[in-house]
């Protein structure tokens, strides 16, 4: 006896037998490359032609008290301001600081991250973790991302047993010691400033102005900073918050308003 099967066959491919199989599938997506003979120098003109261009301006400065810390608070796109309010300096525990510039989220994902092993650090030694601890870990994450389309320039500021660390860190994974940093946009303005009126004996007082002072020259000359120039102090008691000032209010501090004096006023002489 022999069986009838043909009520197991698929629908479809018993409607379609007379059709090919490769007619029935739907067709695999596709895309057209670009009708160039130099694909990479064109791959690299189409990631600059869509790159954002991106401005900020941050600082900080190693002195007598401590470290000063300063930022602006605008995040632009291109010419496009999309916030006036953005927290530029992470708290990443309370004895260390990061600043952002470069790519927010980028920042701020990463300084999360720091921060995380910094406590892990922290209860497996039962001690805080070094500035040049942290700062190294920073580089070490970031240089195996490197060529990865990252955009870090940032600044860990800290205090720890040895005394005060200023360390500047990248998104290829560079790292650098230093006394003095500013990075951004509007830095070769704030440069101009620091260095001008840098002293190492500075109160913490100064300093707060001096920080203060040169985020708001940058901001003045450079679109794409602005917003608030918050600063804070990093001593041995860990970093606090000393001020947070409308670049539009200090505008009028450093540049007053003054009333023009008339020296002689033309009156008509009658006839």
């Amino acid at each position: 006896m022999k069986l009838d099967l043909s009520g197991l066959e698929p629908a479809t491919l018993h409607q379609h037998s007379d059709h090919n199989l490769c007619d029935i599938l739907s067709p695999s997506p596709s895309f057209k490359i670009p009708n160039d003979t130099d694909f990479d120098g064109f791959q690299k003109a189409a990631l600059q032609m869509v790159k954002p261009a991106k401005g900020t301006t941050t600082l900080a400065f190693i002195f007598k008290e401590g470290i000063m810390v300063a930022a602006d608070s605008r995040a632009s796109m291109g010419g496009y301001i999309s916030s006036q309010s953005v927290k530029k300096i992470i708290e990443i525990n309370p004895y260390l600081l990061g600043t952002m510039a470069g790519g927010a989220a980028d920042c701020q994902f990463w300084h999360r991250n720091l921060g995380i092993k910094c406590r892990l650090h922290e209860l497996a030694n039962k001690r805080r973790i070094s500035v040049t601890g942290a700062s190294k870990l920073l580089a070490n994450i970031l240089y195996s991302y490197r060529g990865m389309g990252l955009s870090i320039g940032t600044m860990i500021a800290g205090w720890d047993e040895t005394g005060p660390g200023l360390y500047y860190v990248d998104s290829e994974g560079g790292r650098l010691k230093g006394t003095r940093f500013s990075v951004g946009s509007g830095s070769p303005y704030a440069y101009g400033v620091l260095d001008s009126g840098y002293r190492w004996d500075m109160p913490v007082e100064e300093a707060a102005e001096l920080a203060c002072r040169s985020i708001y020259h940058a901001t003045f000359r450079d679109g794409a900073s602005g917003g608030v120039a918050s600063v804070y102090y990093v001593g041995p008691q860990g970093w606090k918050k000393l001020s947070g000032d409308d670049v539009g209010e200090l505008h009028y501090k450093y540049y007053p308003v003054t009333e023009n004096i008339v020296e002689q006023e033309m009156v008509e002489v009658s006839a």
